[in-house]
C-alpha cells in the first residue's frame, strides 16, 4: 500500500470575515485522484480547499481556506506520504491585511495591496528524497496545448517534479478534458479528451509506479 497525499480544490484569501479572492476551481480533479488512489488500494490524503462537493468514501480530508494554512496542512502530512499529488489551484496572492468583520462600502476607488503566497508543491519538493512529487499546471486556452506543455515542462524543472500535468484552463468545473502527463525523463503522455476519473487512474498508476521503482533502486 502506497501513501498519496493529494491537494485539491481553490483557496481563499480572506479580504475581510465576507470577502475573499479565490478562483473557479470545483476540486473535482481532486476528487478524482483521491478515489482513483483507494481503488487502487492505496491510502490517499486530501488536502482540501472550499468546495461544494461530498469528500469521497475512504479518504482521509484535512480541510483548509487559506493557501497558508494548506501550505501548513500539507508540510504536517508530507512527512507520512510516499507520493504527493498537488492538484489545488492555490491563490498566487493574498491581501497584505485583513480587516475585522465586514467594513462597509466606502465611495470611490479602493486600492489593495497584495503579497504573494508560498509555492507549496515547489517547497515540499526541495525535500522530497525519495518520495515522489507531481504537480499540475493549468495553461490558457488561448495559448494552446503546445505552448501549454512547454510552460508546464518549465515548471517540471523549476520547481524540481517528478512529472506535471498539463491541461487547459475550460477544463474548470467539467468531468472531462485533454490531459498530458510530462514525464521528468522527457516522455510525454496524452490523454486526449478523457474522463477526470480515466486521467486520475492513469496519473495514480503512474506516480505509484515510478515510486515503487525508486524505493527499489
Amino acid at each position: 500500500m502506497v501513501s498519496i497525499l493529494i491537494t485539491a480544490g481553490p483557496t481563499r484569501e480572506h479580504l475581510d470575515d465576507v470577502r475573499f479572492l479565490s478562483n473557479g476551481s470545483s476540486g473535482r480533479m481532486g476528487f478524482a485522484l483521491a478515489t482513483a488512489a483507494v481503488a487502487a488500494g492505496h491510502r490517499a490524503t486530501l488536502v482540501l480547499g472550499p468546495v461544494e462537493l461530498a469528500p469521497p468514501i475512504g479518504v482521509t480530508v484535512l480541510p483548509v481556506v487559506s493557501a497558508l494554512e494548506m501550505q501548513a496542512a500539507a508540510a504536517a502530512a508530507f512527512d507520512g506520504c510516499d507520493v504527493l499529488i498537488a492538484a489545488a489551484a492555490v491563490s498566487d496572492w493574498r491581501p497584505r491585511t485583513r480587516a475585522v468583520g465586514k467594513p462597509p462600502r466606502q465611495p470611490g476607488s479602493l486600492s489593495l495591496e497584495l503579497v504573494p503566497n508560498p509555492d507549496i508543491v515547489a517547497g515540499l519538493a526541495q525535500r522530497k528524497g525519495r518520495r515522489v512529487v507531481i504537480g499540475f499546471a493549468l495553461e490558457s486556452v488561448a495559448a494552446g496545448m503546445p505552448a501549454a506543455i512547454a510552460r508546464g515542462r518549465a515548471k517540471l524543472q523549476k520547481k524540481q517534479l517528478d512529472a506535471v500535468v498539463v491541461n487547459l484552463h475550460d477544463t474548470i468545473g467539467s468531468d472531462a478534458a485533454e490531459f498530458v502527463l510530462c514525464h521528468g525523463d522527457g516522455r510525454d503522455e496524452v490523454l486526449p479528451k478523457v474522463d477526470k476519473m480515466v486521467a486520475a487512474a492513469h496519473v495514480v498508476a503512474a506516480a505509484v509506479q515510478l515510486w515503487r521503482t525508486r524505493a527499489a533502486s
